[in-house]
């Protein structure tokens, strides 16, 4: 089965989505199940793992709701307010949906880069265990020595790194990003999604020669068993189409194992998400 392990919704709007600048103005419009289906029908995908893009709970509901009327959405990746005292209550609720598979708050867009060690925030995350939700991490590359001390704080907790930690790819800086991922990976908890790396590059001149180092360096330090391809489609658009970073990711893991390739292309998102 292949999974692409993270892509969005939205029915757009300006007030909404103010992060949608005009270099992104290709993606100014509404993205809903029925437009993502013939891009996963042309690469062979079976399901998909949706993700939050707001942050609110009317967004969690409709994204669930969406689950239900949805075949190919195995799982789905909310957000609920984990700083308040009653999260538990929300997380009882969506877990009760058998396509809730995590959590994800947008950390790359907090002020402070010490967010991930504010109590309350810790205090919601050690409850997400009492009912098998993963977590995601959405960071950006600065912040990765604060998502490490914020991993070691929660060793029994499934985490998903989306989007490699987003490394500074339009300028070709490898490091220090490389040395803390490859240190990220050490933590077996971890898992890390191919995705979202396109729109780190320039869009418009981006090659795949210059895409490789990070990709290699992600499937050094987390393995196959430990990566799976994410397309964060729609936003990829604005830099490749679906069907192309697909492609490319294929052609990456072609050097492994079919076993292995079958995990980044699927298995690993099945074992990570516990998707059926």
């Amino acid at each position: 089965m292949k999974i692409d392990a993270h892509h969005h919704y939205w029915v757009y709007s300006a007030e909404e989505y103010g992060w949608i600048g005009d270099r992104m103005a290709a993606i100014r419009r509404s993205f809903l199940p029925e437009d993502l289906r013939p891009a996963i029908a042309a690469a062979g995908v079976d399901g998909v793992v949706t993700v939050q893009a707001r942050q609110s709970l009317a967004e969690t509901d409709w994204l669930l709701d969406l689950a239900a009327k949805t075949d190919f959405m195995r799982g789905v990746v909310g957000w609920v307010p984990l700083q308040d005292a009653g999260v538990g209550v929300h997380l009882e609720r969506y877990a009760a949906h058998p396509k809730f598979r995590a959590v994800r708050h947008v950390v790359q867009g907090e002020p402070s880069d010490r967010f991930l060690q504010g109590t309350t925030f810790n205090q919601g995350i050690a409850l997400l265990k009492r009912w098998n939700l993963v977590y995601d991490l959405l960071i950006v590359e600065r912040q990765l020595p604060q998502t490490i001390e914020f991993v070691d704080r929660h060793p029994d907790q499934v985490f998903v790194l989306d989007h490699i930690a987003k490394p500074r790819i339009a300028t070709n800086e490898l490091e220090p990003w490389a040395a803390r991922i490859r240190d990220l990976a050490r933590r077996p908890n971890v898992y890390c999604k191919l995705s979202g790396i396109v729109t780190e590059a320039d869009f418009a001149t981006w090659t795949e020669g210059q895409l490789r180092p990070y990709m290699d360096t992600v499937l050094e330090a987390f393995g196959p068993r430990r990566l799976m391809f994410g397309s964060d489609w729609p936003v990829c658009l604005v830099a490749c189409d679906y069907v192309r970073w697909h492609r490319l990711v294929s052609w990456f893991v072609g050097q492994l194992s079919p076993d292995e390739q079958a995990r980044v292309l699927g298995g690993t998102a099945v074992e990570a998400y516990s998707l059926s």
